[in-house]
């Protein structure tokens, strides 16, 4: 396959040279432009070169979403940096691990999580450099971000940059510390599939002639989803709409929708659907949606009945779900509007996808078989200090290197798949291999049910019984015989659940996907 020999860095210059008038990013009542963009990331580059970073040293974004996030990224694009995310909901021996597993040599950090990096300095000898985004409190180890935005030099590096400069995409699991799946940019460039033209200049050529799209990443750039919409939103040269709240407010999103015209909405799921839908609830009226053209998520299941709820507020909205992981993005997506037949986890295979058996075997169409979804094409080149991971990962079967995050599937007869869930959550009761998701999803058809979690816990007889964690309004009238009979005839009976714990509260990560380690907690299998 050949892949251009791309570079961010080189495309953020051509546009801000083309398109310098029009506005790139908006956060509240702050606006951006293109050549604002541009000045403001070189003299952030400069900053960190100074520094001693060189091409390929790493930096720490501990960040929420801003437009702090998406200046250090073109920052580093050009000045040949590693991206490497940071979950701001990390606790301190969390944070330790990404932050010196990544080898960073520069933190750039929100000026509240200063309490966290003065506490890890000591222990963090690699790091050359501490930014702070906003007030800086007093002893934090910090310069200022704003600072080294806004003083120095704003021309451009004028350095060579290659599609092979790396980022990194810090993925977590169930179990463990996350670890660092490593994108050559040349090869994300082609996943995104923005890139108009072979060369940084004819694709900014064919941006200013194009009109212009707005977005909004509803959902944390710290993660996949998030980051890679906002930036596919920058290559399209257009408008990314941020958020200016701590978590997500579904009145502050629908009026920035409104307020902006956005076009393109990301989300993650039902973590996302459910309160807008909940705000929207005899409140549809306040707002004008008709803007929107699509919504699109990954990263988590996205229940058909959500989808067809949001048609009914969104009437010119296509429902975008996408298969994909850090690992690896276009596994399988559908996309459905008003008058289509809605499914949950049903999608169509992406352009270099194919279903193997973990011998290998390709799958075939409506046998029924399981099978594990691989893609080949532009694939990262694996996890960072982690040969035994890669290997496992990123196998080569036929001579084709492939990546293989681990999520099972059934191909149907007609070529689709349907998705049973990630492989590494894969419940085995009495030898029956049971996927999460598919538990997930038959429960939440329940009309009380708000939100569930599904794992495996420890069983003397079974080995492994269905749990499930289950949020609900009313969860004191919802009695375990009432579970039990809404699933009957929806799912083998070895697939209920044979424990509820039933909570007020919600057990995701701000990204939208299940935080197993408090779900083991509240289940008591920690």
């Amino acid at each position: 396959m050949n892949i251009p020999d791309l570079n961010f860095g080189d495309l953020f210059e051509a546009l801000a040279q083309a398109i310098p008038q029009r506005t790139a990013i908006i956060y509240g009542d702050a606006e951006l432009t293109w050549r604002e963009l541009d000045e403001r990331s070189n003299r952030l580059a400069r900053k960190l070169m100074e520094a001693g970073l060189r091409p390929g040293s790493k930096v720490a974004f501990y960040l929420r979403n801003s437009p702090a996030y998406l200046e250090l990224f073109v920052a580093c694009s050009k000045a040949r940096l590693t991206h490497a995310n940071v979950n701001y909901l990390y606790v301190d021996n969390e944070l330790f691990h990404v932050l010196d597993n990544s080898d960073a040599e520069a933190v750039v950090y929100d000026a509240e999580f200063g309490g966290h990096v003065e506490t890890l300095a000591p222990r963090l000898p690699k790091v050359r450099l501490y930014l702070a985004v906003g007030d800086e409190a007093k002893g934090e180890p910090a310069e200022s971000f704003e600072k080294a935005c806004s003083e120095g030099d704003a021309a451009p590096l004028g350095i060579e940059r290659s599609g092979d400069d790396l980022y990194f995409m810090y993925t977590g699991g169930t179990t463990g510390y996350p670890k660092a799946v490593m994108w050559p940019h040349k090869h994300r460039i082609a996943v995104i599939g923005m890139a108009r033209g072979d060369d940084a200049a004819r694709h900014a050529e064919a941006v200013a002639a194009s009109p212009v799209s707005v977005l909004l990443p509803a959902c944390p750039l710290m993660h996949s989803t998030g980051f890679t919409t906002a930036v596919a939103s920058l290559l399209s040269g257009g408008t990314t709409v941020l958020l200016p709240t701590k978590s997500f407010d579904a009145e502050v999103c629908l009026r920035a929708i409104e307020d902006h015209r956005v076009q393109t909405v990301a989300i993650v799921g039902d973590a996302f659907s459910v309160p807008i839908l909940e705000h929207l609830t005899d409140r549809s009226a306040d707002y004008d949606l008709s803007s929107v053209r699509v919504i699109t998520s990954a990263g988590a299941m996205w229940s058909a009945e959500r989808k067809q709820q949001l048609m009914a507020h969104f009437p010119n909205a296509s429902m975008n779900d996408s298969l994909g992981s850090s690992e690896g993005s276009r596994l399988g997506s559908r996309s459905s509007k008003n008058g289509d037949e809605v499914e949950t986890a049903r999608f169509q295979l992406g352009p270099h996808a194919k279903v193997f058996t973990e011998d290998f075997r390709e799958v075939e169409a409506g046998s029924g078989e399981a099978g594990l979804i691989a893609t080949a094409g532009p694939i990262p080149l694996g996890y960072y200090k982690d040969d035994e991971g890669t290997a496992k990962t990123f196998p080569t079967i036929n001579g084709v290197r492939y990546s293989i995050a681990g999520d099972w599937c059934r191909v149907e007869s007609d070529g689709s798949i349907t998705l049973l869930g990630r492989g590494n959550n894969c419940i085995n009761s009495g030898g029956e291999k049971i996927y999460p998701e598919e538990v997930e999803e038959a429960l939440k058809l329940h009309p009380l049910i708000h939100d569930v979690a599904v794992i495996g816990i420890p069983d003397e007889r079974w080995g492994q019984a269905v749990a499930a964690v289950v949020n609900s309004e009313k969860h004191r009238s919802l009695a375990m015989q009432d579970v039990q009979s809404h699933l009957s005839g929806k799912l083998a009976r070895y697939k209920h659940p044979k424990r509820i714990e039933f909570v007020d509260g919600g057990f995701r990560h701000a990204n939208g996907k299940v935080n197993y380690r408090l779900v083991r907690k509240l289940m008591g299998v920690e």
